[in-house]
């Protein structure tokens, strides 16, 4: 064999009770697995004492946010280092394919706070094929940090097909998204997500939803929503996207799937009812979280839907508009605007985490309030000028989660981990660099919230299981040798809100395809992350 792991706690993802074993790897699959006292030990090429460490499947991280970090990046140990091999891009109905020459242009716009501006990055694909493509032939050919799977995003697919406009789509411009969307799945696709607080995939109606779901449908893949709320609506939000996958025969998996805000504090128990009784009746629903409480998006998120129609040079011409600006402060602040989930804007809340402009950056790690107070001004007024002087790059952490739906979330059956990792801005979300040892360290180890089988079942089987990836997720005899070696004992987030780019410790190994990409504690040179492609062609009529 080409390495044996010696003496390993096995923690296989099923979330059955560990045990000790030695496992064998050759050509990047798992050959071997020799429980303590079953017959002779293996033996092979290379070997490696785990005495002390478990041994588990490589971490999904359901909800990324590397589409670009991939591309640039061949460390990506914000991810690599953390235990993660496989992430799903594509999130929150914004990403960059499909695209035209137009399109790609805006949504760089639009979504250059999660991702940069794109600078440095050759943008020589318009499909999601080309992307997967290029995936696959990044750093000279060499591939990329981690395994990567994508969704379709909706938001661009309705950008393509109507545009930035607030209106129903036409019969035309909804045959063109069912095409687009059938395309990307055909391609590789594992599914679509959406963005519905975001613009323009936040225009659509449910009715088309429906429709572009029935492709998704069609090609076994699932839908990935960022629902209409968090907030104030959240519960209504929840309930429709159950009941249009259930219309549309869709896989549902709900994003980062919270309760926040202060209607909803307590109100975890009600979201899971409800999960329960669509479970119970045969949906097909996942969700994933991330173990925190901020939240983490881009400044002009919060503006209100109405405000971000015709796209982003659009929205900075109402903010330099009096009357425009003053609407917007009125919805954000009295209202409650769709972009804040419904909810009267906090400015006491909202931290600025990163800027594009660097003569902003003595705004970075303050909230909106209190930079406000110490310019003696409105708060408004200094979020306005945030947003115009940054050209509505500006990242933002919100401060509006509670702690226990965070805890009752993650012990349902069905959940899985995500980071929703915004890698960009100075003082990031700690859960870019941390959400995986997170949960291990803090949620199992000290809090006793899962057990250390159920939570890894909860990183590892259960994504690859919504991803319809059969030989991922388990530590099985032929599945990819895709593990994980970390000490239970000392598992931890090195990433803080004070210092959010923190490595993790207690994870001293990090296999893809059987090659180290973290050997004892440090990043090593391998590339072996490639795109993890759906079944690209329709199971159903």
């Amino acid at each position: 064999m080409d390495l044996v792991i010696r003496d390993a706690r096995v923690v296989d993802g099923s979330g059955a009770p560990s045990y000790r074993a030695d496992v064998g790897v050759t050509d990047g699959r798992i050959t071997e697995i020799r429980r303590e006292g079953d017959g002779p030990r293996p033996t092979g090429a290379r070997t490696l004492d785990a005495d002390g460490l478990a041994l588990s499947p490589g971490f999904t991280d359901m909800h990324a946010h590397s589409d670009l970090a991939l591309l640039r990046d061949p460390d990506h140990s914000a991810k690599a280092a953390q235990g993660v091999t496989l992430e799903v891009l594509g999130q929150d109905g914004l990403s960059y394919a499909p695209a035209d020459d137009r399109t790609l242009s805006e949504v760089r716009r639009a979504i250059a706070g999660w991702n940069g501006d794109g600078s440095g990055v050759d943008f020589d694909w318009r499909t999601v094929g080309g992307y997967l493509d290029r995936l696959d032939r990044n750093f000279g050919g060499q591939g990329i940090a981690v395994n990567a799977a994508y969704l379709v995003p909706q938001g661009t697919v309705r950008m393509l097909a109507v545009g930035w406009e607030d209106r129903p789509a036409t019969e035309s411009e909804l045959v063109r998204m069912k095409d687009l969307v059938a395309q990307g799945m055909t391609e590789g696709a594992v599914g679509m997500s959406s963005g519905l607080t975001y613009t323009p995939g936040m225009y659509a109606s449910g009715s088309e939803l429906t429709e572009l779901c029935r492709v998704v449908a069609r090609y076994d893949g699932y839908y990935c929503p960022h629902h209409r709320s968090y907030g104030a609506g959240a519960l209504a939000a929840y309930e429709e996207m159950v009941r249009l996958t259930r219309d549309a025969g869709c896989a549902l998996h709900l994003a980062h799937a919270t309760m926040n805000f202060g209607v909803n504090e307590g109100r975890a128990p009600d979201l899971l009812a409800l999960l329960d009784d669509a479970l119970a009746a045969g949906a097909d629903i996942s969700l994933d979280t991330y173990p925190y409480t901020p939240g983490c998006t881009t400044l002009v998120a919060m503006l209100p839907s109405w405000a971000g129609a015709g796209g982003p040079e659009s929205v900075l011409t109402r903010l330099a508009d009096e009357t425009d600006a003053e609407r917007i402060r009125h919805h954000l602040e009295s209202v409650g605007s769709d972009g804040c989930h419904g909810v009267p804007i906090d400015w006491d809340t909202i931290e600025i985490s990163g800027v594009g402009a660097p003569e902003l950056a003595g705004y970075v790690g303050r909230t909106v309030a209190e930079s406000a107070r110490t310019r003696g001004e409105a708060p408004w007024v200094t979020a306005r000028r945030l947003l115009t002087e940054d050209r509505l790059g500006t990242t933002i952490l919100q401060h509006v989660g509670h702690e226990e739906n965070v805890r009752r979330i993650m012990r349902h059956r069905v959940h899985t981990g995500g980071s929703d990792g915004i890698l960009q801005g100075d003082k990031p979300h700690p859960r870019a660099y941390g959400t995986f040892p997170h949960y291990l360290g803090r949620y199992v180890r000290e809090l006793g919230v899962l057990s250390l089988e159920e939570c890894v079942a909860h990183l590892t089987s259960r994504p690859a299981a919504r991803l319809r990836l059969p030989d991922r997720g388990l530590v099985r005899e032929g599945h990819r040798a895709d593990l994980v070696l970390f000490d239970p004992d000392t598992v931890a987030a090195g990433s803080t809100f004070d210092e959010p780019r923190t490595l993790p410790v207690g994870i001293p190994h990090v296999l893809i395809d059987g090659r180290f990409v973290i050997e004892d504690g440090r990043r090593t040179s391998v590339l072996a992350g490639r795109a993890v492609r759906g079944a690209g062609r329709p199971v159903r009529p």
